[in-house]
């Protein structure tokens, strides 16, 4: 595995102390207006997260607002954009949209407005705080996708850093094929999300020439979801598709063990990123017979590879920045900055609605040598990434360590 010297990672703390010496409010200024000229004032980012939740909303904000640290200093340390350097602002949002507008609303209102914005979810957030954006024409990265946040016609200068649902289920289908299955069934939950997932699951499957034996949701808010898996079970299904995020993922895997139910369990990327999942018990199901017949999504990047010095960097660097206290699923935030910083030298001006038009040109995505994914595949009718199958990779369930399952 490459590794950095300990004098480039102090290097790194070094520039993320410099970089975030503003948060109490220190300000950009008005940043506007063509790069490549003699204007050295620092360019404005704002990263929200709920850092004050509790539980795996926290988690997962901290590791966000790591991520937008790491990119920060690692932009910074090599030069900045157009020769700029960033001045990174946290603000705690708690996960509560109303307190996100509001602290929003007062940044705007403010003497240094943002030149970015980046949002660490959760998508409620993300609806909440786009349309402000939007309106006020400011830039933001946000990897809590919505129906409207990665379309350009609602949200011009938003672009979503997490892939779609069809993303998602495009790999799971691909893998599906390479294990030969046939007899396909989908287990969901009642989420917004979930009941996406269910709902293009079925209909790609059908698609792909499999058989839908069954599909089933459940109330998130259950603590038994007995009565769904037996449904599916009767059916005889090749395989389980399953979409479970937190606690819910608890409950299903001991509804399948109570049944015997020895079926191949296919999960998605909210299976992989909840934490029981990666912890020995009590405190999750890692080792137990609960998780034997179980496979997950993930990205590449959260695998472990010595061999993928890119994402191995990624990680020095976020180790340095602060805390991953979930899996890189949540890290999107890392790659915001390079794509920032390859948009705006290459449209030649700070202006949002430049570097938003820059942000969906391929050669673009490509310079900005992104790690958490490889390639965005923004374009100019949709803001969303488009992920091809080998993007992910599906594994047994293991250990996490700086985000990265082992």
């Amino acid at each position: 595995m490459a590794r950095f010297k300990l004098s480039a990672l102090v290097a790194v703390a070094a520039a993320a102390t410099l970089a975030l010496a503003g948060c109490s409010g220190g300000g950009g200024g008005d940043t506007g207006g063509d790069a490549g000229g003699s204007d050295s004032t620092p360019i404005k980012a704002v990263v929200f997260g709920g850092l004050g939740a509790e539980g795996i909303l926290h988690n997962n904000a901290t590791t966000s607002v790591t991520a937008a640290k790491a990119s920060v200093a690692a932009v910074n340390e090599a030069g900045g954009v157009d020769g700029r350097q960033i001045d990174l602002t946290v603000v705690d949002d708690t996960g509560d949209p109303t307190v996100a507008v509001t602290k929003l609303r007062e940044i705007l209102n403010g003497k240094d407005r943002p030149d970015v914005v980046l949002n660490s979810g959760p998508s409620t957030v993300s609806e909440a705080i786009t349309p402000i954006l939007s309106q006020e024409q400011v830039l933001s990265f946000n990897i809590g996708p919505t129906a409207t946040t990665g379309d350009p016609k609602q949200s011009p200068y938003n672009f979503d850093l997490s892939p779609s649902v069809g993303d998602y289920l495009g790999s799971i289908m691909a893998e599906l094929e390479s294990q030969k299955y046939e007899n396909v069934a989908i287990l969901h939950g009642s989420s917004s999300y979930g009941e996406l997932f269910g709902k293009m699951a079925g209909d790609m499957a059908k698609e792909k020439g499999f058989t839908v034996t069954g599909n089933e949701g459940y109330d998130v808010a259950a603590l038994d979801m007995t009565p769904q898996l037996e449904a599916l079970k009767r059916e005889n299904p090749d395989v389980l598709v399953l979409d479970a995020y937190g606690a819910p993922l608890g409950y299903v895997l001991q509804g399948i063990e109570k049944l015997g139910w020895e079926v191949p369990i296919v999960g998605n990327n909210s299976v992989s990123a909840t934490g029981l999942i990666a912890m020995t018990p009590p405190e999750g199901v890692l080792g137990t017979d609960q998780v034997k017949n179980l496979t997950m999504q993930v990205f590449k990047s959260t695998k472990f590879d010595p061999k993928n010095e890119r994402v191995n960097t990624a990680v020095e660097q976020m180790v340095a920045a602060g805390d991953i206290k979930s899996s890189l699923i949540l890290a999107y935030n890392y790659d915001s900055m390079f794509l920032y910083k390859a948009a705006v030298e290459s449209a030649g001006s700070f202006e949002a609605e430049a570097v938003a038009k820059a942000l969906v040109d391929p050669k673009v995505q490509k310079e900005a040598d992104t790690a958490m994914l490889q390639l965005y595949g923004f374009t100019a009718d949709s803001h969303t990434p488009h992920a091809s199958p080998d993007e992910y990779l599906f594994i047994s369930p293991g250990k996490l360590e700086n985000g990265q399952f082992q």
